[in-house]
């Protein structure tokens, strides 16, 4: 009989004790094209499994050492058993034992003596709904990425910005450590799309995003695109003196970039205005007076001349390193 590819890549783990028993299911299973690895008992069953990860186990119930219930109990504990379903093969069809195998973690049962037209369907529709499932796992995790994600400038969005800032707010709260945040807005962004236009803009905000991003390294920081022209950088367990290094670097590294902007008032290359502010949550205190806050000092930066970063309310630095 000829397998499909799904069924030639497929690797079963057949566990029982009995070598007759192990054997005619290895070759029917191999002429129905799946690779085949073997185990006598629950402890050899759980070594195999963890060094071939197969796509599905035909565990036997009854067996010396560690029967089959132990066996499923102790294989749901590792991750790599999340799309590996096990299915019973034993002579077992009381319904204490139908009840136990489902209760450990089976997704499926076959009796003895074995009905080989209704083991062939059962393994191979539970291969195909284990692989449904990551498929279907993988695509909703790029859907959850993609919905926080600016499809211009790929850094986060808005959505994701707001949602993260109150996260790492109240995990600072909790630690009592500093959190900081830093708005920039790229200056005189309109006049650049009134110049080169609106593709040539969109291509300029990308490089700054990325800009960003390579500054921006540490896995707790995030970067965003808080509205048009305006990307905002969250830094968790950061004080003022780190905040005014990142906050630096960030201006240094747009004019670095040397994109040209006749039209600017402050530079013949586009700049970057920055401001930021540190703080400790508090019990009392307030999200969204931190993002005011944030926001008039970037405003000051700009009445100050632009191309520049200011820190409004500076707080005592912590003494507490997190």
């Amino acid at each position: 009989m000829k397998a499909d590819a799904q069924e030639s890549q497929s690797l079963v783990l057949i566990v029982d004790d009995e070598p007759f028993i192990r054997l005619i299911l290895r070759h029917f299973l191999e002429r129905e094209g799946y690779q085949i690895a073997e185990a006598q008992n629950g402890i050899e069953a759980i070594e195999v499994f963890k060094q071939l990860h197969p796509n599905i186990v035909l565990l036997d119930a009854m067996m010396p050492d560690m029967d089959g219930f132990e066996c499923c109990t102790q294989l749901q504990n590792f991750e790599c058993s999340k799309y590996t379903p096990v299915l019973m093969v034993t002579g077992l069809e009381d319904q204490v034992s139908v009840d136990r195998a489902f209760e450990v973690g089976a997704m499926d049962y076959v009796t003895k003596p074995i009905h080989w037209a209704v083991l062939r369907q059962r393994v191979k529709r539970l291969i195909e709904q284990s692989q449904l499932q990551q498929k279907l796992e993988a695509v909703n995790v790029e859907l959850q990425r993609l919905a926080t994600i600016d499809g211009l400038t790929q850094v986060a969005n808005r959505r994701r910005f707001e949602e993260y800032f109150n996260q790492e707010w109240q995990r600072m709260k909790r630690d009592k450590c500093p959190l900081s945040l830093i708005l920039c807005d790229v200056d005189f962004f309109k006049l650049y799309n009134d110049t080169y236009g609106h593709r040539v803009g969109d291509r300029c905000l990308q490089e700054i995003a990325k800009a960003l991003k390579d500054i921006i390294k540490r896995p707790g920081d995030l970067v965003a695109r808080y509205g048009g022209e305006e990307f905002a950088v969250i830094l968790p367990n950061t004080d003022t003196e780190g905040a005014t290094h990142v906050a630096e670097k960030i201006c240094h590294a747009v004019r670095t970039l040397a994109i040209p902007h006749k039209n600017s008032q402050v530079s013949p290359y586009v700049t970057l205005s920055a401001g930021f502010t540190t703080e400790i949550p508090q019990p009392d205190s307030n999200i969204e007076e931190m993002i005011s806050v944030a926001d008039r000092a970037l405003y000051q930066a700009k009445a100050a001349g632009r191309d520049r970063f200011v820190q409004n309310i500076q707080l005592p630095k912590s003494k507490n390193s997190c």
